[in-house]
């Protein structure tokens, strides 16, 4: 067994207010691309967020802030089953799902126009792109996003524009990564106009993958600008501006494109800056949101094999745009000062206005400490890969008070193929890595679990390859899982006379992806029989829970522990043994970030619900949050 032992501290919460004239991003730190945002005077001056969530459910987030600064997490636009049934069917795990969402708000009425890709299906076949509109006038409320309206359209990225002088609604999308079209849309039904009005507009600067268009209009109406994404979402990837009299053309393009990129920059820590939002404040003020890697000048020498495992995230940028000039975007860096002011409120609670049942719960990138109290529901921010089955979770059960229950699926996170679930489920349920360096750790109730014996029906852990773990997730086939198994074991070494299997403690993971070379993929499966002192009776411990733990140790490398809880222990009573690691580019994105969370599956035996497992105690601190170059960090090796 693994000698390497740490201790679990009580840690501080990060959270200092900005000054006026300086704030910290990301704003949204980790799995946050492609944000859009609005700013709602008649909603006490608020501004709303929405970000990409690809297979995650609940989904599509949104976010609400009065001063730009602290942000609350305040919904989810999908949070029904039954809004998106074909989430759970989604194939190619990386890069299916919800794309690139507009928020946008008029005359009372909040709308998302997003698309939910399906990359399994061939280039050519445009309905791998479903489009459609979500509308709500309670953003705070899951209940009050619609169901959604579909729309026809054979591309990505639609964001709505509306023509004040004809009062005519209109989307502008991006069609096979070449083209964007501007298309007339009623917004209440899905009904776009025929092809032949269907607007080609400008189409960037030369570079590949023009995408994520967005007009405006400044408040003297003369001239319609275009904001535009190209160059693909890696290193590449930058904002770029156009302008016209006319939607029709000619576009000018701005003389100072790009306006927003970290192409080039080796000594910007902030990579792949690009898919930009532009939106005001009170003052008029001009504010951007972006994503961003927090990946360093190495990144452009090999960015399908750099250290990023958080993945896009959103950041933030004041831009300085004069009525009937071009805009100015201030360069993204992990401390951003200037020549502005951030909106200023009475409170730093942004949401004192509302009542405390639709206070948001939780604040961005905050710490969690969850127990599973009776009548308490999740927070929004915990969620599943695709759609759960709802019957594989009960939190708080009768027979378990303080605990969340999790039948296991048939499915392991790797599911069938590392791509694929084919519509069955994976017992899983996670939130998003949001600091540098973090712990997140959950205790398993584990006396009387892996076998028959006690007073209760319930299905135990009793037959080979039934396993509940912690992961850290990237996707399908990049994870690094520690669990508790029953694996089989000669008689004697543990499992008590006769035994066929006993528990062990296995870390296990994949790192296997399109992109990467042989060499540089990774398999591991290192097993460890339980210590008999944590599992069995005889052992005397007390206590009854193994907390299993995953913590990220520097900006490269993550660590894999467990120990046992014993009775009355504290914090800092805790001996915690590293069972393994894994880098950091080990867990490289397509498009999302690392989560980590549990799970509990038969590893693709015995049909769904073979056993049912309890989770205490669910925490996660955000440890350290780098937003510049480490002067000192590991380099990148391959095993």
């Amino acid at each position: 067994m693994p000698s390497v032992t740490t201790t679990v501290v009580q840690l501080l919460a990060a959270g200092a207010l900005a000054s006026a004239a300086s704030f910290n991003n990301p704003i949204f730190s980790g799995f946050h691309p492609d944000p859009s945002c609005a700013f709602v005077p008649e909603r006490n001056n608020t501004f709303f967020c929405a970000t990409s969530s690809f297979l995650t459910f609940p989904g599509l987030p949104i976010y609400a802030s009065q001063d730009l600064v602290h942000w609350r997490h305040i919904s989810n636009a999908l949070s029904r089953p039954g809004q998106l049934p074909a989430l759970a069917f989604l194939a190619r795990g990386a890069t299916s799902g919800i794309y690139a969402p507009t928020l946008r708000y008029r005359d009372g009425q909040f709308y998302i126009l997003t698309t939910l890709a399906d990359q399994a299906l061939p280039g050519q076949n445009s309905t791998r792109w479903d489009n459609f509109v979500l509308t709500a006038q309670n953003p705070f409320d899951p209940a009050s996003w619609s169901d959604p309206v579909p729309f026809d359209f054979p591309g990505i990225d639609p964001s709505p524009f509306w023509d004040d002088s004809t009062g005519t609604a209109w989307f502008t999308g991006s069609v096979d990564g070449a083209q964007d079209y501007h298309v007339p849309i009623d917004l209440s039904t899905g009904e776009t106009g025929p092809a032949r009005t269907h607007q080609r507009v400008w189409n960037g600067t030369g570079l590949p993958s023009p995408e994520a268009p967005h007009l405006y209009r400044q408040a003297d109406g003369r001239w319609l600008y275009l904001v535009l994404a190209e160059g693909g979402t890696r290193e590449r990837h930058r904002a770029v501006v156009a302008r016209t009299r006319d939607v029709a053309g000619p576009w000018e393009p701005c003389p100072h494109n790009p306006v927003l990129t970290a192409h080039g920059d080796a000594s910007s820590y902030f990579q792949a800056v690009g898919h930009a939002d532009l939106f005001q404040d009170a003052a008029g003020q001009w504010w951007a949101v972006a994503l961003a890697n927090r990946a360093g000048g190495r990144y452009a020498e090999d960015p399908y094999n750099a250290n990023f495992p958080m993945g896009r995230e959103t950041v933030l940028t004041p831009v300085k745009w004069e009525e009937g000039g071009w805009p100015e975007f201030a360069p993204i860096s992990g401390t951003m000062k200037g020549n502005f002011s951030l909106p200023e409120v009475a409170s730093d609670d942004a949401f004192t206005h509302l009542t405390p049942d639709k206070r948001a719960p939780l604040r961005v990138g905050s710490n969690d400490a969850i127990d599973f109290a009776p009548g308490s529901t999740l927070p929004p921010h915990l969620f599943h890969w695709r759609l759960p089955v709802a019957r594989n979770y009960a939190l708080s059960p009768s027979e378990r008070p303080g605990t969340l229950r999790l039948s296991s699926s048939r499915l392991n996170l790797t599911g069938f193929d590392g791509d694929s679930t084919r519509g069955w489920g994976q017992t899983f349920l996670a939130r998003k890595q949001a600091h540098t360096r973090f712990r997140f750790s959950v205790d398993v109730e584990w006396w009387g679990n892996y076998d028959d014996d006690g007073d209760d029906e319930r299905r135990k852990m009793a037959r080979e390859d039934q396993e509940v773990g912690v992961t850290a997730l990237q996707d399908q086939s990049q994870h690094f899982d520690l669990g508790i198994v029953m694996l089989k074991t000669d008689h004697g070494s543990g499992g008590g006379a006769g035994a066929d299997v006993a528990p062990h403690m296995r870390f296990r993971g994949i790192s296997t992806t399109p992109f990467r070379l042989p060499e540089r993929m990774k398999w591991v499966d290192e097993r460890y029989p339980l210590p008999k002192e944590w599992w069995s009776p005889d052992g005397g411990a007390g206590g009854g829970r193994i907390r299993l733990q995953v913590e990220a140790l520097n900006t490269t490398h993550y660590a894999f522990s467990a120990g046992l809880v014993p009775n009355g222990a504290d914090e800092s009573d805790i001996e915690i043994t590293v069972f393994g690691h894994c880098r950091g580019n080990q867990l490289v994105p397509y498009y999302s970030g690392v989560v980590v969370g549990v799970y509990a599956t038969s590893n693709g035996k015995y049909g769904e619900r073979s056993f049912d497992t309890y989770i205490r105690r669910w925490r996660y601190v955000g440890l350290e949050q780098v937003t510049a170059q480490p002067a000192v960090e590991a380099p990148l090796t391959w095993d």
